[in-house]
Parts: C-alpha cells; structure tokens; sequence
C-alpha cells in the first residue's frame, strides 16, 4: 500500500497507480457536448483544463527535484488547488488577476487562453480541440515532444520553471523572485505575504471604474494635458479585477481592510468590480482554520456578494466560478468565491506536515486530490479512460522534466547593478523637461488656469505660508494630470485637518479630490491600484503616527512593483504625509512623531521633506513629473509646525513666507531630485550645519546668534532624505571642515546616523559632532522640549564643535 505522507514520489506514485485503474465508460462520450448535466463545461474543454492540473502538479513536482541538487531556490506548490484553473477559464484573459502563490493552474491556463487568441473560455471551439489526443498514445521520440502540451502550457512551464531557478529569462522578475506574472497576461505580479496585495487589487478595481467616468467627462481637459506614458497598461472598461489569497489570510489586517473597503464602498454606491478569491485548504502553514470559520467570516461582509464551492471538483467550480464573474461584470459589485480545496506535499518542501497532521487527515485530502477528481469525471462520462490520461501525465511530466533541464543552464544575476536596475529608474533630465513642458502648456491655458483658481493665481497672491504653497501646487498639478486625484481621511470636505487641500474638491470635483475611509492600508492600497490604472495618486496619510499600521503597503507592495515586474509594471505615487514635531499646543507621539527610519529603510523610495514654502511647491512639482515619467514611489513628508509659520527669527517678520512661482519661472525654479539647498550666514566660513525640516528654521535661528558671536555658517537644508544629496553634502562640508548635523530625528535610526556613514564613505576627515533627538517617543505638552533638538542645542553644539 502506498503512503499517505504526500512527498512528491509518494503523490505522484499513488496518482500513477490510481489513473491506470480507471475505466471509461461504455460509450464514448461526444467531447463537444457537457460532461455533466447541463454544466457548460464540455468533455473537451475539461480535458484541456485537466492539461492545465497535470502541468501545474508536474511543476510542483520539478521545484522538488530542483531543489534536491540545490539547483531551485522555491518549492511552495501548488498542488491540490488545481481547481483555480476553472476560475481562471471563467474570466477573460484581460482581466487584471493578482495572485498568491498556489496558482499554477489558474496560471497555465491564462497562458493557453492568450496564446490561443482566445477573449473567453468559451470562444474556444470543441470542434479545433485536441479531441484526438484522448486515444493516442504519448509521444516516446523527441520529435513528438511537446505534442500534448496546448499553445501557452509550455510557455506558462517554461516561465514558473526559470522562476524557480532565478534564471534572468524569468519573463517578469527576471530571476530576482519567482512570482505569477506576465504583462500580456494581465498578470500583476505579487509579493503575495499574507492577502498584501488585497488593498491593491481594491484600489484598481475603483479606479478601472474612476477611469471609466474621467474618460467620458473629463475630455475637454484632457486634449491640451500632458500626455500619458504609453507603457502604462490598460485595463478594459468592463474589467473584472480578481485576487486570490488563502483561508489563513482571511484573518490578516491586510484582508480585512480589503474586504472591508470594497464592502464601504458598495455601501456608498460606487462600482468596485472586484473577485476575491478565497482558496480554502484549511490550513495556514501548520494553523488550522477552525472549521467553519471562514465561511462566517466571509458571509459576513456587508456589501460583498458571497459564493462558494468545492474547488476540486472542476464542473461545480467551474459553473460557480462562471456565476460570479459575469455578477460582478454585470453589476460592477464586489463578490466572494469561497474555494474549498487541499493542500497536498505541506506548505513548502522543508515542511513535514505528519508533524501537525494524522494520517488520517492526510488520506482524507488525498481521496479529493483535484487530478483525480477530474480525471474520474473524464472516465465516468466517456470522455476518457484510465490509461488514455496515464499517457497525458506521464508524457507532459516528461516534457516538464524536460524543460527543467534547459532552463538549468540559463544566466542568473550576476551583479549588483543588474539586480537593482529595475527597482527605481531615475531619469532626471526628463523629469526637468516634463516640468519645463508643465510650464509651457500652463502658460498656454492662462485663461483656464486663472479660472481654476477663482481668478486670482497663486504667484499674484503675496508671499505664502508652507500649507498654501503646497496648496497652490495640488491645484497646479490637477490642472497638469487630468488623472490625478487627492485623496485621504478629510482632504475632501474639510480640506485636511490643516487647511492644505482647502477648498480643491470645489475646484476639481469630488471624482478627483475625496475623502477615503480611515484606514491606511485601504489608503495606500488605493494609490497603489490607482497607479496600475494609468492614474497619479496623491494619497495623504493624516500623521506620520499612522502611517506605521499600513507601512508594508509601501516597503512590500509599492517599492517592489517595478522591481519584481523589470518596470512592465508600475505605480507611480506621491505620498503625502503631514508629519514631524514642534506643534505649539498640541502633541502626544501621534500627532508629534519623528519615526521616518522606516521610510528611509524602503529600497527605491525617494522621501523629500519641504522645509520653506517655495522649496515645497518647487518639490512638489519634482515629484509628480518623477512619478508620471519614471513610475517613482515618493513619500513627500510635510512638517506640521512648519505649515501655518509666518516668521523666522521676530514676529512680523514674515521671513518663512515665499513668493508661488508662476509656471514662466518653474523651469528655473525646479528642484532635482537629491540637491540640497545652502544658506549663508555671516561669513559662512567655519561651520557647516546640516539638517532638514524643522531644522532648518531652528539652525537659522541658532546661526544668527552664532554670527552675532562672529562665527559664519553654512546652513544646509538636505530637502530630500532619500535620496541624500551627497555631492552637496561633502562640497559644504569640505567648505569648513567642521559639521555640525541636527537631526530631528532619533539618535538611534534617525537621518544624522546616514548622514554621517555618507561623509565617512565619501573620505571626508574633518571634524563632525551631531544634535539628535533623545530616544523617546514624543510626550504631551511642555515636556516634548526635553526630548527634541532646540535652539540652544544647536549653538552650544556649534561652540563645542569650534572649540575642539
């Protein structure tokens, strides 16, 4: 008797053995007509469909035997949830689909759909089928090779194949992970982390619909607006966005958030035309899901459509799946397919499952084994025998096997600088010239844009605070991207809990300026869907306190995007962030946090921080053309005590206002990415001070008493945290020789710790001293000055620094 450990030879020994015993019935059946009632699916098309489970099991059997000679880096399978092929014959191969990590299946049988011209399953005509291949025996010569495997099988193997071996003709991530994607598949790739990719595929579901309606209303606009980058894909009007995640991922925040979302925003009214899929095996690496639970849980949630069926059973899956599709087309409603399925050979190959499992559980989950299933399906209604099926595993397994060995020996990344190319491309001189183009077309539409802003633009207006700066800007940069939009908790009706987007909903409708949901992650998770479909999002996290329950949604999902996609794909973003301390009245560690190490932990991310008010309009600018040219994730973090400031060193001197550019001085007044800005104080010769944000004011302040004791400053403002401005930073220091950082920031993980690493890994040998904050979350009131830089801080650093 055969084992019930499902090992890879123990699986596809007991498959072997149990194919061969079975038998067709008496007649047989017309592939063309049902296999089952009055199911639409076909004994043809079940027989193709069951191509696409036998590849995907012999895939998982190749990542074992890879893996056994060090050869495959990855060996989570896909084995027992073979039933996601049906899913995928009931959507279109247009439809966008995120999706985890056991989707094999679903994943062939895209790939046959687009290689076979198909716009549905069902243009697939029974009558061009391989009908003949059900009696024929499998090819033995190399000349037969391939012949069982459809148009598509073998390049959906060949792809998940070199993913495995981190070969760098991995069609997506080009060997740097093995994801499920391909751009002519409309296959996002995921990092798939438990559900983190939920939010995303919410947030492009809204805007497949957003875009829809800015298409028909927005055209007038529209023909004089810069023009999109034609590599941004497309997506269908009448697109279905599907997403998959396991049953343990049901109870992640990230899921939650997702589900809850769409459900909110059915409630509210919009479309949201979204297919959560729900592939349940019970299990979450050795965690069982309580029986029934997730089902409870996912009849619960108001506003999505709930469906369910047993995944390893292709004809009720498949007609299930059929349902929901075209519901959630038809009525562009949120839905749920709840997927029952197993889970066969553990969670990965490292993973011995008789160590949380009986045996008994096991040979329960093997009698429902999907290929079986189907392959009883396919006998019982005389579609084909036993051993007609043996010869279709057996001679795809060998082709599989096959293939394994070519992509062996195909390159892997040999340096660094080709692992990181695709992560985040900057192109600089494009960026200033879709800023110089910017200005030219603003120039050109006088008219509309005085409009826009009730007759009275902003560079006519006076000198301006940080907020209506940055205000100003928004409104400049709607007018520039007919798809950009403004969202986040209060940036619409309110304007912002600051007054920074006061007053632009009116302006630009509620279709582009919106208030979201509290929630961050359902935030972000929009920006980034947002992105994929062809929009700029301009989300705003409240504080930067909140931003830290929703981070992944930046360092896992936003930064990886062109990273693991080689730039197919992208999601250009402009975080906003309100964040920082030194509020007057007002405080406690969220609304007063300096914690940015996180954001400048993130790959490819480019932070800027806006310290003065024409700094943050010039910026600003900088980073919506990075974005729309380069598909650049920025993080634009804007300080809180800074918005509303009027003075610098008296009241009423009105020294930290600044005059809004107009669009005739924007090419000159444009900040690259990564340049810092200097101020001389005195005779700007014996100390160099570097800093950022609120520093910036305070080291004024400080230089200005340092000159009345004869001392000249250099006062840096480093404007962007990542990338640092390195060439500025080693030309001011090398100036004096003597720097002095304060940083805003912690001294443990704060900015001034880089800072310093950049000046040493650069060869600068002068002397360095730095002003941090204490180690210590930011308390209320008075007692916030005990633990953040001052002023006083900051000259007797300078003294101390002199004095050496």
């Amino acid at each position: 008797m055969l084992s019930n450990v499902t090992t890879q030879n123990d699986l596809d020994e007991r498959l072997r053995a149990t194919l061969g015993t079975l038998v067709a019935a008496e007649h047989r059946q017309d592939p063309s007509r049902a296999v089952s009632g009055e199911s639409p699916l076909t004994g043809a098309r079940a027989l193709d469909l069951f191509d696409a489970q036998v590849v995907s099991r012999q895939l998982d059997l190749a990542g074992r035997w890879l893996r056994s000679f060090d050869e495959g880096f990855y060996t989570i399978g896909s084995a027992g949830h073979e039933g996601n092929a049906a899913i995928a014959a009931a959507l279109r191969p247009t439809d966008p689909a995120l999706l985890h990590y056991r989707s094999g299946a679903f994943y062939c049988v895209r790939a046959a759909q687009v290689a076979e011209g198909r716009t549905t399953w069902a243009d697939h005509d029974p009558a061009t089928a391989p009908v003949d291949l059900v009696s024929r025996a499998p090819a033995t010569t190399g000349d037969g090779a391939g012949r069982l495997l459809a148009p598509g099988y073998a390049e959906a193997a060949r792809d998940m194949l070199r993913g495995m071996v981190a070969s760098v003709r991995e069609p997506i991530a080009g060997g740097r992970h093995k994801v499920f994607g391909r751009v002519d598949l409309a296959v996002v790739p995921t990092t798939s982390t438990i559900a983190s990719h939920l939010p995303r595929a919410v947030g492009l579901g809204l805007a497949v619909e957003r875009s829809r309606r800015l298409d028909d209303a927005d055209q007038q606009v529209t023909l004089d607006a810069a023009p999109w980058p034609p590599d941004v894909a497309r997506w269908p009007s009448d697109a279905v966005v599907v997403c998959s995640f396991g049953d343990a991922s049901v109870n992640h925040a990230s899921a939650t958030a997702a589900l809850n979302t769409a459900g909110w925003y059915d409630h509210t009214g919009l479309r949201l035309p979204v297919l959560f899929l729900c592939e349940d095996n019970g299990l979450g690496i050795s965690v069982r899901s309580p029986k029934g639970w997730v089902a409870a849980v996912l009849r619960a949630k108001p506003g999505i459509r709930y469906f369910t069926a047993d995944g390893t059973n292709l004809v009720e899956a498949y007609a299930v799946a059929d349902e929901a599709v075209r519901w959630v087309r038809r009525h562009r409603r949120p839905a749920v397919l709840h997927l029952s399925t197993v889970r066969l050979m553990g969670h990965a190959g490292a993973d011995a499952e008789t160590a949380y499992r009986t045996t008994t559980e096991i040979a329960a989950d093997l009698d429902r084994d999907p290929l079986l299933v189907t392959a009883r399906l396919l006998t019982g209604a005389g579609v084909a025998a036993g051993a007609d099926l043996l010869a279709r595993y057996d001679e795809i397994g060998w082709q599989v096997r096959r293939i394994a060995e070519e992509v062996l020996d195909e390159p892997k990344l040999a340096d660094p600088a080709e692992v990181v190319a695709p992560l985040a491309p900057r192109r600089p001189a494009r960026v200033a010239q879709a800023v110089a183009d910017a200005a030219a077309r603003a120039d050109a539409r006088r008219g509309g844009r005085a409009g826009a802003f009730d007759g009275k633009v902003p560079e006519l207006a006076g000198p301006l605070t940080l907020a209506q700066s940055i205000n100003a800007a928004l409104a400049d940069g709607l007018l520039e991207h007919p798809r950009m939009a403004v969202f986040g908790e209060d940036v619409g009706a309110k304007g912002g809990v600051y007054g920074v987007t006061k007053g632009l909903r009116e302006r630009f409708g509620a279709a582009r300026v919106f208030d979201t949901l509290l929630d961050e992650t359902s935030i972000l998770g929009l920006g980034l869907g947002a992105g994929l479909a062809g929009m700029l999002p301009v989300p705003e996290i409240q504080y930067l306190g909140y931003l830290h329950n929703a981070e992944d949604q930046l360092r896992g999902e936003a930064a990886t995007m062109q990273f693991f996609s080689q730039g197919a794909y992208r999601n250009p973003m402009v975080v906003r962030i309100a964040g920082l301390a030194y509020q007057q009245g007002f405080g406690g560690h969220f609304h007063n946090d300096n914690s940015v190490a996180v954001l400048r932990d993130v790959p490819g991310l480019v932070v800027a921080v806006p310290a003065r008010p024409d700094d943050a309009a010039s910026m600003l600018r900088t980073c919506l053309a990075s974005a729309a040219v380069d598909g650049s994730v920025c993080v634009f973090l804007e300080p809180i005590a800074l918005y509303h400031a009027r003075d610098l060193r008296t009241a009423g001197d009105g020294e930290w206002l600044a005059e809004y550019a107009g669009p005739s001085a924007w090419t000159s007044a444009h900040v690259p990415i990564g340049r810092a800005r200097g101020y001389g104080v005195g005779s700007a010769e014996d100390i160099t001070i570097i800093t950022f944000g609120n520093g910036v004011r305070l080291s004024l302040r400080a230089a200005a008493v340092l000159a009345e004791e004869g001392v000249g400053s250099r006062v840096v403002d480093l404007r962007w945290l990542v990338p640092l401005p390195v060439a500025d930073l080693i030309r001011e220091a090398t100036a004096t020789g003597r720097v002095l950082v304060v940083d805003e920031t912690r001294r443990c993980g704060g900015v001034g710790e880089g800072i310093i690493a950049a000046l040493v890994d650069a060869g600068y040998v002068g002397a360095v001293r730095r002003i941090a904050a204490v180690d210590s979350f930011v308390p209320l009131g008075p007692a916030a000055r005990q633990v953040l830089v001052s002023e006083d801080a900051i000259t007797q650093g300078a003294r101390t620094l002199l004095a050496g």
